[in-house]
């Protein structure tokens, strides 16, 4: 196994792991770890396989239609518009009233906007490619944590070296 790391000496605000002389246990800075080549391959080429995903594709499909349909643009352009309002009438005029009233006005775009098809199907495949990136990341971390444990549990744990 071809494991590379890089040690530096000098103090980052990154995790360190802290070791006595003689441990046995090299001490990494996690700015300073370098992946494997083999690791970066297959996580480029899973990441290849997710954006031909129909879950990307339907959301590639609805950004296109968003971005072609006025009315979405419209009201989108709107809500920004009333977000510096509520910005300068919070922080320049100190007028609450008025932040009141913009934000009134910016959750009846917003629901207009969210009753439009397209903008609910855009957004839940937005939804449907977070769940699967994360169905993704969660089955490296328990394949990976249960891989260790069935190690770990073979061999006798090492003395801590303090």
């Amino acid at each position: 196994m071809t494991e590379q790391a890089v040690n530096h000496s000098h103090d980052h605000d990154h995790h360190d792991h802290e070791h006595g002389a003689g441990c046995g246990v090299p001490k990494f800075n996690t700015r300073d770890l370098l992946v494997r080549e083999d690791i970066m391959a297959k996580a480029q080429e899973l990441a290849s396989l997710i954006y031909t995903s129909e879950e990307v594709q339907h959301y590639r499909r609805a950004e296109k239609q968003i971005q072609g349909n006025e009315r979405v643009q419209g009201l989108i352009a709107q809500i920004k518009k009333k977000q510096k309002e509520v910005v300068a009438f919070e922080t320049t005029f100190k007028n609450e009233t008025m932040v009141k009233k913009i934000e009134g006005e910016m959750e009846q775009l917003q629901d207009e906007l969210d009753g439009i098809p397209i903008v609910s199907e855009f957004q839940q495949s937005q939804t449907d490619i977070n769940y699967l990136l994360q169905l993704v990341v969660s089955i490296i971390r328990d394949t990976v944590s249960e891989k260790i444990n069935v190690e770990s549990a073979s061999v006798e744990a090492p003395d801590q070296c303090d």
